[in-house]
């Protein structure tokens, strides 16, 4: 895979802890792109902390115990308008500000959380079986982060604290979906109506309000949901406590305790264009332990970082991916390295028999990020890795009805520094223009003409990854026409399974392909780089009757 100037920065900053940390920020300025405000004619430098920033290297390593997010429950019965005369689940989620030990040698850090949580509480439902949840606000009215009022709709005539919260992944109603906009202040809730209606998977939720989504994430604000099925079920995966979700994700954490998040040198325009922090974090933790016993363990990756992609591997042995973000693979894959890039996930079985006493540390490139300390014997293991998981059948190029030809792009200043970054040349405020019907397929392809990899996630469908072809950027610059510089490269054996998030590389078309499955109204689509999708890279479309 191309190497961008992201996937460059983002291993640099994994050196901070070996480094200075003031070095890394000035090869950080020099190697990375930062969109200006529109104002501006040049781009804005990242400016280096005011405060003094943790070096990871100076902690001690597997002091924390690995927190487990509870399970949330259930706390009444309630109706809705869409299931007559029959009563669903009913869950009152808060979001509320605390305090909590991101490490044993390190202050408590001020965090916001999902019922004062980070992580968030896990959610679980059935396949078929909807349930309710209400999304409450109930967070201070000021933001402790730097919000940057010249982003569209994050305007300073807004509230500061502003939330919604999108599950990522669901097949939800667009009602339900968490659309940008939708946004609502401290005091205030939303009730959300969730069908159910996909195949089992592990899904995340966070919150997506407008301009402040980076900021609100970065805060916490974040949790998983799980969805099962009796398909699923009947293989005999490891489950109950030898199914774990791990949320991985980065922060740059003063000496204080207080999160760092990196501004511009303008404290009048303080947006930067990406975000990477120096502390791997796993469940709300720097460098936890897990003891674990000499048996098969499901875990559930989940990459909630900003802008970071996790190269994850073990010390001893392979991971057995299961499945991707929507659900089951069709056969295990056996791995040494699983790849995530922001927002996508990846379910694997680690083995740990045979390894009675020893440790196994989970690394990101070299660097530790947990431990799982194996246990001399435990209950016997009644877990199976079957040869076989669920079928995942090709959708068929020739049934869509439309491609369409998207562009990632941005323009860049007299400097060749990116200033604006855009799906298709279109602000978030332009008219809609992509319109699928209710049920239809349709082929996205993702043109790529910026030096950067962006996830691309799509609201409400799953799709399966088609290919991705190399082109030639002069002609495109040129004649803003596709040609093609060498043959299609099909899909990783990891990426045949269905996805909702889609690495599109530098210099490449990536194709998808995907029914409109749903309830027609509006949806969204957009980079899942948190600075980016605050700023212009998301789009809204629309999903017609059919």
């Amino acid at each position: 895979m191309t190497l961008s100037r992201r996937r460059f920065l983002a291993g640099a900053s994994g050196l901070l802890g070996v480094y200075a940390l003031s070095d890394v920020l000035r090869l950080a300025q020099a190697q990375t792109m930062h969109m200006p405000m529109k104002q501006r004619m040049a781009m804005p430098t990242l400016a280096a902390p005011k405060v003094p920033i943790v070096n990871p290297a100076h902690l001690a390593r597997f002091v924390d115990p690995l927190p487990i997010p509870p399970i949330a429950r259930s706390t009444d019965m309630r109706t809705h308008p869409a299931y007559p005369g029959k009563k669903l689940a009913y869950h009152r989620i808060e979001m509320r500000a605390f305090r909590a030990k991101l490490h044993r040698d390190l202050p408590a850090t001020p965090m916001w959380g999902y019922n004062g949580l980070s992580p968030g509480p896990t959610i679980e439902a059935m396949r078929g079986e909807p349930l309710l949840v209400e999304w409450a606000n109930a967070l201070p009215t000021k933001h402790f982060l730097p919000i940057d009022h010249n982003i569209h709709g994050a305007e300073s005539s807004k509230p500061d604290v502003r939330t919604v919260t999108h599950v990522h992944g669901a097949r939800a109603p667009a009602g339900s979906d968490g659309f940008p906009e939708d946004w609502y202040a401290p005091g205030h809730s939303l009730q959300y109506h969730y069908p159910n209606g996909q195949d089992a998977a592990t899904l995340w939720y966070h919150d997506h309000a407008m301009g402040i989504t980076r900021l609100n994430i970065y805060a916490g604000l974040f949790g998983t949901f799980h969805v099962r099925d009796p398909e699923e079920q009947a293989l005999g995966l490891p489950s109950g406590e030898y199914d774990v979700p791990l949320i991985l994700y980065d922060r740059l954490i003063a000496e204080d305790g207080q999160l760092y998040y990196p501004v511009s040198d303008d404290p009048d325009a303080p947006w930067v264009s990406e975000c990477y922090g120096n502390a791997m974090l796993c469940n709300g933790k720097l460098f936890p332990y897990m003891d674990v016993e000499p048996r098969r363990y499901r875990f559930r990756l989940v990459n909630a970082a900003n802008t970071r992609f996790f190269d994850l591997s073990l010390s001893h042995g392979s991971f057995h991916q299961i499945a991707s973000d929507q659900g089951l693979l069709p056969a295990p894959l056996e791995r040494t390295r699983v790849e995530l890039y922001p927002a996508e996930r990846a379910d694997v079985v680690i083995d740990f028999s045979g390894l009675d006493g020893q440790s196994v540390q989970l690394r990101h490139q070299a660097d530790a990020i947990m431990e799982f300390r194996v246990r001399d014997k435990g209950r016997a293991d009644t877990s199976k890795l079957p040869t076989s998981l669920r079928p995942v059948p090709r959708i068929d190029i020739a049934s869509s009805v439309r491609e369409r030809m998207l562009t990632l792009g941005e323009q860049d200043d007299s400097g060749g520094n990116p200033m604006m970054m855009l799906l298709d040349g279109k602000s978030w405020s332009d008219p809609v223009t992509e319109k699928p019907k209710q049920n239809s397929t349709e082929i996205w392809s993702f043109v790529n003409i910026t030096g950067d990899t962006h996830p691309v996630h799509l609201h409400l469908v799953r799709f399966q990854v088609i290919d991705r072809r190399p082109f030639d950027i002069f002609a495109w610059n040129a004649h803003r026409t596709v040609k093609y510089t060498g043959p299609a490269r099909p899909p990783a054996p990891h990426e045949m399974g269905w996805k909702d998030t889609v690495r599109a590389d530098p210099g490449m078309v990536t194709r998808i392909i995907m029914r409109f499955e749903g309830e027609p109204g509006r949806y969204v689509w957009h980079c899942h780089y948190l600075e980016h999708e605050d700023n212009e890279m998301m789009r809204p479309y629309e999903l017609l009757p059919a």
